[in-house]
């Protein structure tokens, strides 16, 4: 049976030759940061390695809003994989979990992780949404799904519901307040608290010259 170091190269490969080239900001490279964010949150919170490094890499292996928002298939997908590699029952059933619960769901929906590496996975994939990346992410799954970059007479919208936010069609620049806004303050660890509070200042800067810019300033 192939180790737990064996089994995460060995999805490194398989996630990046699923994800290589994809355009909606769910590629490759955002696993890879939210890889190497999770790992350096997981060490400084003294949590499960393993559990965390295969939950970041598979977290986004069929993501909902690229799969006719079907919430299931990311889990299922990730099932398939670790029990092909022999990873042993709890720790995949453990693994689906924080891959199912992790994706936010709206402005006033909760969405809590009740394990420290479901925390820090969370964590790990929210710090991608925010600051420079944040942005380019936000305006490449806009052109994806069709939105908008921004329409005044549209205003955003504090959803009550998952599948309210799901089928939401909103402007790029109102899911900055429908979301990446939100963000900040949704961090489960201290360390990724930290890591936030400068993407989140480089958005609100953003936003200002985006709107001086829209009026003709």
């Amino acid at each position: 049976m192939a180790s737990d170091k064996e089994i995460i190269e060995q999805t490194k490969s398989y996630v990046r030759q699923e994800l290589e080239g994809e355009s909606s900001g769910h590629d490759w490279w955002h696993i890879h940061r939210v890889y190497n964010n999770a790992l350096a949150i997981a060490r400084a919170e003294k949590a499960n390695e393993t559990v965390v490094s295969l939950a970041a890499l598979l977290h986004d292996i069929a993501d909902y809003k690229l799969h006719d928002g079907d919430c299931d298939i990311g889990p299922k997908v990730a099932r398939v994989w670790l029990e092909r590699q022999g990873m042993d029952e709890p720790r995949i059933t453990y693994i689906c979990k924080i891959i199912k619960d992790m994706s936010f769901k709206g402005a006033e929906t909760a969405s809590p992780m009740d394990t420290i590496e479901g925390k820090i996975v969370q964590d790990a994939d929210r710090l991608d949404a925010i600051g420079a990346i944040g942005i380019a992410r936000a305006f490449a799954v806009g052109s994806y799904m069709g939105r908008e970059i921004y329409n005044p007479d549209v205003k955003p919208t504090m959803h009550k519901s998952f599948d309210e936010y799901k089928a939401s069609k909103s402007s790029s620049i109102n899911h900055f307040h429908e979301k990446l806004l939100l963000l900040k303050d949704r961090m489960n660890t201290k360390t990724a608290k930290k890591m936030a509070d400068e993407r989140h200042a480089f958005m609100l800067r953003f936003l200002e010259q985006f709107h001086k810019e829209w009026g003709g300033r």
